[in-house]
């Protein structure tokens, strides 16, 4: 194991990880929007707001691939797209609380509403591939003066 985390430690320290990192980004955002779409088309797409984590899903998926193309768009569209993303799982986390508390019975009913209703964490998961998309950005990239 400790073989593994230095080769990873080396990786990042030497810009390798840096592209690895933008191109997981792009499939996690495609990845989640997908799902997304689905879950959110399940509701009927009730709010407006649902289409957001849906279009954002290309963007991020967009900008993932730039970066691993081009080093100027790694740091410049990967992280403003990597923070939309980001921002909107954190709405989303709100949005689903508060969608759970406005069910029946709300949170005396926590147990209930917490599975039958919108899934509590699930916008987190966003937040976490707009996360990577960030770390990508200010990390080294391969080839760069250090």
């Amino acid at each position: 194991m400790t073989g593994l985390v230095a080769a990873g430690l080396e990786n990042v320290r030497t810009g390798r990880f840096q592209r690895s990192l933008a191109l997981a980004t792009a499939a996690g955002a495609v990845a989640c929007a997908g799902e997304i779409y689905f879950e959110h088309d399940r509701a009927g797409f009730g709010n407006r707001m649902m289409w957001l984590p849906v279009v954002l899903g290309p963007v991020g998926a967009v900008a993932g691939i730039a970066g691993v193309c081009d080093e100027r768009l790694a740091r410049t569209l990967l992280p403003v797209a990597s923070a939309a993303i980001t921002a909107n799982g954190i709405q989303g986390t709100y949005l689903h609380l508060r969608g759970i508390a406005q069910k029946p019975g709300g949170w005396r009913m926590a147990r209930y509403n917490i599975e039958m209703g919108p899934p509590m964490l699930a916008p987190l998961l966003m937040s976490m591939v707009g996360g990577m998309g960030l770390v990508a950005a200010v990390l080294r990239r391969e080839g760069s003066p250090a």
